[in-house]
Formats: C-alpha cells, sequence, structure tokens
C-alpha cells in the first residue's frame, strides 16, 4: 500500500471487539484530503464503531491510524481534537440545561488574562452560522430546542474548533429535504476549503448524491470501497445487506374503515415557550385500514401533537377521542389501552436503557398473566416472548435477550421497540419516526410491518420527517406548519418538491376546499 499524502488518515486493519461481537473485524478504511468519504452499512454493521475508534472514544485490538502517512495513537478524543478530527455523534452530546452558544464554545472556551471574552466567541459562531447557513438560537437552551437545531449546534461546535477532519454519523436523520440539500451544499463547501468527510449513513441516494466514494460495511467486515460514479443504488444495497433489498413500498389501496382517531380543534403548548402554542387548532381523523401521515419539519407542533394524544404533554383546549372515548384528560395507562405508541425520543421514552432487552420487551406487559406466576414474574415466559420478537424482527445484539439495552446499536434499539409495540396488538398504532436511523434492510421491513397493521383493520398515525416514506407509506398525508395544517395530499397525486412547499410554508391550501 502506498503510503503517500493523498490519504490525510488511514484506518488499516481495524479490530474492535465487545462482548459477543466482533463489531470491527480487520476493516480497512482510507481517506483523501478534500474528499466525502461515505461509510454504509446496516444497523450494528460496525459505522459508529469505526468512528468511534478514530475519535479516541475506544481503542481497538488489533490495526494502526496514520495521520498524513504517520502513525498515531488516539487515545481519546482530545488526542483526536489536537489532530484536527472532530464528530456529530448520531444520540447528540450536548448539555442540556446550557444554552446553545456555551455549548458551542465548551472546552474551547477564548479567554484573554482568564476572562471568557464571549462576545468574541459570539461573533466567530455568528459568522460561522451565516456561512453555512446554520442558523440557530444561540440563547435557548439545549433541553428546549428541537432535534434539527441540536444537530446544528453539534456542526457548529465542530467548525468553531477548526476542525479539518469531520465526521459525521448519521446526520441526515433529522433533517427536512430541504434541510438535507443544505446540509449536502455546506458538505461540499467543506470539502472545496480542502476538510476531509466521513460521512456514515444508510441512506443511498444522500451518498450517490454527495459522496466521492463509499466504503461498504456489513456484520463488522469490510465489503470494499468504490467510487461512486461507477455505482447505483441496487449495487449499494446489495452490498450492504448481502440481498437485493425492495426499495419501494408494496401495497394495495386503503379499505378505511370506522373512525379510529379523532382530534378536534386541539391546540397544545409549546415545550420550548411554555406562553407559546405549539399546537392551534388541529383537527383531522384517522380511520381504520388507513395509514395517515403527519409530515412536517421538525419543529413544527408534531412532537407536542403527539404527546397531548399520548398524553405525555399537556393540552390546552380541544378534543381527542380513540374508539368512541373522549381521552382528552385520560392517564397515559387508561389512553395505552387502544393504543401503541413508538416514540419519537427511543432514550427518553422508549428504553430503559440500564435494563436488559427481555425487561424492555414486556415493560407495560409484565402484569399480564402470560408473563406471571404466583405474583412474579414468570422469567422463562418473558424469555421465550423476548426471543421470539428478537428473531422476528431480526434485533441484533451480543447476548440476546439478556443484552443490555443501552449497549445495543441505535438501530436495534429502535427495532426492539417496534417489535415490542407492534406486538401489542391495539387499534391506533402511532408511530413517531418509525424508521429514524434505520437501514434499507431494517426499513423495508418495518413497512411491511406496517402495512400488514393497516390491512388487519388497524388505525396508523405516522410522524414522520422522511419524505421518501411520507411518499411511500401514506395513504393521506397532512402537512404540517407552524403548529397548524396546512395541506391533505393525496401521495398518489404528489411528489417530494410539492411536499417540500407546504412543509416550508411557501404553500398552502384551505382544507375545507381540499376535502371536497
Amino acid at each position: 500500500m502506498d503510503h503517500n499524502s493523498d490519504y490525510v488518515i488511514e484506518m488499516l486493519h481495524i479490530t474492535k471487539e465487545f462482548p459477543g461481537i466482533k463489531a470491527n473485524d480487520d476493516i480497512t478504511l482510507q481517506l483523501r484530503r478534500g474528499e466525502i468519504h461515505a461509510l454504509l452499512g446496516e444497523n450494528g454493521a460496525g459505522k459508529s464503531t469505526l468512528m468511534s475508534v478514530l475519535f479516541g472514544l475506544y481503542q481497538p485490538e488489533k490495526g494502526e491510524i496514520l495521520f498524513n502517512g504517520k502513525k498515531v495513537e488516539i487515545k481519546d478524543p482530545n488526542d483526536a481534537t489536537a489532530l484536527g478530527i472532530g464528530m456529530v455523534h448520531q444520540h447528540f452530546k450536548l448539555v442540556e440545561v446550557f444554552t446553545v452558544l456555551d455549548n458551542i464554545i465548551l472546552g474551547a472556551e477564548t479567554t484573554k488574562l482568564g476572562f471568557l471574552r464571549k462576545k468574541e466567541a459570539r461573533a466567530k459562531v455568528e459568522a460561522l452560522s451565516k456561512k453555512y447557513g446554520l442558523q440557530v438560537d444561540l440563547d435557548a437552551k439545549v433541553e428546549d430546542i428541537t432535534v434539527g437545531m441540536q444537530q446544528r449546534v453539534e456542526i457548529l461546535k465542530m467548525l468553531y474548533r477548526d476542525n479539518d477532519i469531520l465526521i459525521f454519523d448519521e446526520p441526515t436523520a433529522v433533517l427536512t429535504p430541504q434541510e438535507i440539500d443544505e446540509l449536502m451544499a455546506t458538505m461540499r463547501e467543506f470539502a472545496k476549503e480542502g476538510k476531509s468527510i466521513l460521512f456514515i449513513s444508510h441512506k443511498l441516494n444522500e451518498i450517490m448524491a454527495v459522496a466521492d466514494r463509499v466504503t461498504v460495511l456489513r456484520k463488522g467486515k469490510g465489503i470494499g470501497t468504490i467510487d461512486t460514479k461507477s455505482t447505483n443504488t441496487q449495487e449499494l444495497s446489495n452490498m450492504m445487506v448481502g440481498r437485493p433489498v425492495q426499495l419501494q413500498v408494496s401495497k394495495t389501496p386503503a379499505k378505511p374503515g370506522e373512525a379510529v382517531l379523532v382530534v378536534e380543534d386541539l391546540t397544545a403548548p409549546s415545550r420550548v415557550h411554555k406562553n407559546k402554542n405549539a399546537v392551534k387548532g388541529v383537527s383531522f381523523t384517522v380511520r381504520s385500514g388507513e395509514i395517515v401521515c403527519i409530515a412536517g419539519i421538525d419543529g413544527n407542533g408534531q412532537t407536542e401533537l403527539v404527546s397531548a394524544i399520548t398524553g405525555l404533554g399537556k393540552t390546552n383546549s380541544g378534543k381527542v377521542t380513540l374508539c368512541g372515548e373522549d381521552i382528552s384528560r385520560a392517564s397515559i395507562k387508561a389512553r395505552g389501552r387502544n393504543m401503541s405508541h413508538i416514540p419519537e425520543d427511543r432514550h427518553k421514552h422508549g428504553l430503559i436503557l440500564d435494563f436488559s432487552l427481555e425487561d424492555n420487551m414486556v415493560l407495560q406487559r409484565f402484569k399480564e398473566p402470560q408473563f406471571q406466576s404466583h405474583s412474579f414474574i414468570n422469567r422463562p415466559a418473558v424469555r421465550k416472548y423476548s426471543d421470539r420478537l428478537i428473531e422476528k424482527f431480526d434485533v441484533r445484539s451480543g447476548q440476546g435477550s439478556e443484552t443490555i439495552a443501552r449497549s445495543m446499536s441505535g438501530g436495534n434499539q429502535q427495532k426492539a421497540i417496534i417489535a415490542r409495540e407492534l406486538d401489542r396488538d391495539k387499534k391506533l398504532v402511532m408511530a413517531v419516526q418509525p424508521t429514524r436511523g434505520l437501514d434499507v434492510g431494517a426499513i423495508e421491513f418495518i413497512h411491511a410491518q406496517l402495512v400488514e397493521e393497516r390491512d388487519s383493520g388497524k388505525a396508523i398515525m405516522l410522524v414522520s420527517l422522511e419524505l421518501d416514506e411520507v411518499l411511500s407509506l401514506s395513504d393521506r398525508i397532512l402537512v404540517m406548519f407552524e403548529g397548524e395544517i396546512v395541506g391533505e395530499l393525496d401521495p398518489a397525486k404528489t411528489n417530494a418538491q410539492e411536499l417540500g412547499l407546504y412543509m416550508s410554508g411557501a404553500k398552502r391550501m384551505d382544507r375545507k376546499e381540499a376535502a371536497e
């Protein structure tokens, strides 16, 4: 292998093991200066692990890292930062109670004579945010901003440190089509300036659009590195999954039945600005046998709308009826009788991270007779149930049912939640970003499951930021913008561009005319 100065980073023969699993098995990755290099693979293929090795979060058992052709030891993220390596993680590493500005400058404060020069720091951040189109409210607290905004904060944090090697771990999972286009443009801009980018993704069309080269990992092994110019999405998905994948959802037209969820004139307060409303007089119906999708840019009231329906958040006025029963003031438990919920934040509301996988699988159900014997939890029954779901949903983990949830990859945590929620057999399935962070093979499977649920007469309310998903999975699309529903579209008669116009508020329709 020629160690020429073309390569700014070379990871050679990296092996990283965890209990029961070889996360990286003899992987070699070479990053050229000024290129956008994608790292593609399924959930749990070892992409994040490999990047965590480069960022100094893990030490590999075997292999070496070269920086500009010279061997380096990266023992911790400080070593990585010293080499100019920055990383935006999939699950953001921000301090919730700090402001955006404080998070950006944390650990890299500009000081003069020991005093923090916040004005200069602010000016630098503002300049970066303008230059790359990364608008954020510098004075908002992180706990009050949307996930999409948190991601911008992470990117600014990286730029603030003048890093030249930028690692993006699934950066587009929480963005809208327009925001994704902007991010792609930003990445190209970085590359043009000579920065080198490693871009972890499993979204084939994005990789084709922005990456120069792509390295594919499958089950911890490197499958190969190819130029994007000489490949296509079908070939990439085959390399990644090891079999042909259906990239389109197959479903018959919906046969909607009776109304299951009826929302009337619902108004709910914003999580961020307590005195403002995030949901403003929203009304809609979801009937059995149909998938109704709430589409929109992150932060337009979808989260608060879902919270108001599931009971996790407050409602100011309006009415929610589920299976003919007014649940506007009901407890979360009472609402759960007819509703299963795949939550947006898998860590806060989906899993208890320090519990085993099997305990997470029976979280709301361990009191059911099938999991009890003489008022004790029947462990063998729980194990058997958990093993069945793990197999059906292909949840990958080091130690099966006994695995601690925290140690699994994000995508496999998500599969576990979906397995549990769909198995509860409720009239309404509330699926909030069900495939966020999942790869094509898993998405194909989850979409098929949701269509199957629909065909068995369930009402499905889907909330998604993924345009492909919105267009291919829904039977009806409701677009939310600034807390209101501004359009009702038929997926068969619209496209990503039109949808984008409604999502950004450039277009709106009077829904009365839409209904006629």
